[in-house]
């Protein structure tokens, strides 16, 4: 834990050196040359501190279980082979999980955001690791509801941008699933592996995220169309008469010179056209006109 914290501290003042000299160099303040340097410096430094991350996740995955290294306060039962469960493996019901949705978008809906906007690797990655509570399923299902919306919205390029976000988390999340520890211990090794990846690693994470912009169109399409059915239902409840008959189904199902003494709202015509029809079927037709207002 001491050295998390250390490594913590370090990390914080290596993106705050790294985000100072590149400021400096983009307003041309200063030495460019002794600034270029420094900036390689800082990077190569940035890349001593991943190395260090990963070495203390791997000794820690293979630190020995014992009363050290389980035990809180109120700790009261013996743990024996046994690892902890990751965090998004937790037994939760339907309703447990959509509040707890709620919670985290109530929350974190911005940085969510802010995250869905990022364009580099090494900026989704630093971002992450100054939050790395957005490091769970909550934040991949907003980032898929959002390209949902953003689909319906017509803003595809927007939406694609947004889905390559959410397949990098899911990434990181299933990369924890396999090496059955924490998400939030996989983002380092996630983005060295994509921004170093072999050809077959890459063809396979594009086609995931083509696949995916695929599912996200097709629900965007079948949401729009429920919305659709949903406004068309709720006007035909608005037109609905007081025998709880829709105006317009009634109207098309008159016979042609009924139809035609209620479009030309002539009362004399139709009083003329009803003495001409059988009686029970004109009484059929009149009262459903009542009926439907």
């Amino acid at each position: 834990e001491k050295e998390k914290e250390e490594l913590k501290k370090k990390r914080q003042s290596y993106q705050a050196r790294l985000m100072n000299v590149k400021e400096l160099i983009s307003k041309k303040e200063g030495d460019e040359l002794a600034l270029k340097k420094e900036l390689e410096k800082i990077e190569n430094e940035g890349k001593e501190l991943d190395r260090q991350e990963n070495e203390l996740l791997k000794r820690e995955k293979k630190a020995p279980w014992n009363v050290d290294t389980i035990s809180k306060p109120g700790f009261e039962k013996t743990v024996i082979n046994k690892k902890p469960p990751r965090k998004a493996a937790e037994d939760l019901t339907e309703e447990e999980r959509e509040q707890r949705m709620k919670q985290f978008v109530k929350e974190n809906e911005k940085l969510c955001k802010q995250y869905g906007m990022l364009r580099k690797y090494d900026d989704s990655k630093r971002f992450l690791q100054e939050h790395l509570d957005l490091v769970c399923e909550e934040t991949a299902n907003y980032l898929v509801i959002w390209s949902i919306n953003l689909e319906m919205e017509e803003k595809h390029d927007l939406m694609a941008h947004v889905a390559h976000q959410c397949i990098c988390m899911q990434y990181i999340l299933e990369l924890a699933k396999q090496l059955d520890v924490d998400p939030r211990a996989c983002v380092s090794s996630f983005f060295s592996k994509i921004q170093q990846c072999v050809p077959e690693y890459r063809q396979q994470f594009e086609s995931e995220i083509e696949g995916f912009k695929g599912r996200i169109q097709k629900r965007a399409q079948e949401k729009l169309q429920e919305a659709m059915a949903q406004l068309e239902e709720e006007e035909k409840q608005e037109r609905m008469g007081p025998g709880g008959l829709d105006p317009a189904d009634v109207f098309e199902s008159l016979p042609e010179e009924l139809k035609a003494c209620f479009e030309s709202r002539d009362i004399e015509l139709l009083q003329k056209t009803i003495a001409t029809m059988p009686v029970d079927q004109a009484k059929y037709h009149m009262k459903r006109c009542v009926d439907s207002g």
